[in-house]
């Protein structure tokens, strides 16, 4: 069951910032049409990409080498930089708080069920309705 979102929060107050702060630098969502659309899904998606991977510098992943630490402090602000690209990308799909709420609502559902299944095949049309 999809639960509404009633009154502002900390969810919404994001997304307020994040258009707030792409508007500031020219990126208006709500104003592109479909090629518009396309480029910056492509720029958040490599922005997010790059993200990633200056998460995972933040932890010792190679394992063959004994001088590295985790870096806790720089990982938690790349996270951070990866919601700051996820927001974006999310608006430029059309999407507010609400909407990524109750899709990540009906997903969850989805990911449970699975693994209460066993998840042993996948069923492409379970995620059709979100």
């Amino acid at each position: 069951m999809v639960k509404k979102m009633d009154s502002p929060d900390q969810l919404g107050e994001l997304f307020r910032m994040q258009r707030s702060l792409n508007e500031r630098i020219g990126v208006i969502t709500d104003q592109m049409d479909d090629e518009q659309k396309t480029e910056w899904v492509l720029n958040y998606c490599r922005a997010m990409s790059q993200e990633i991977a200056e998460l995972t510098d933040s932890v010792p992943w190679k394992w063959w080498a004994k001088y590295q630490k985790l870096d806790l402090q720089n990982a938690r602000v790349e996270v951070v930089d990866l919601f700051h690209f996820l927001i974006s990308l999310a608006q430029v799909l059309g999407m507010d708080a609400e909407d990524l709420y109750n899709a990540y609502l009906k997903k969850n559902e989805v990911n449970f069920k699975r693994q209460n299944s066993g998840y042993s095949e996948k069923d492409e049309s379970d995620s059709r309705h979100i």
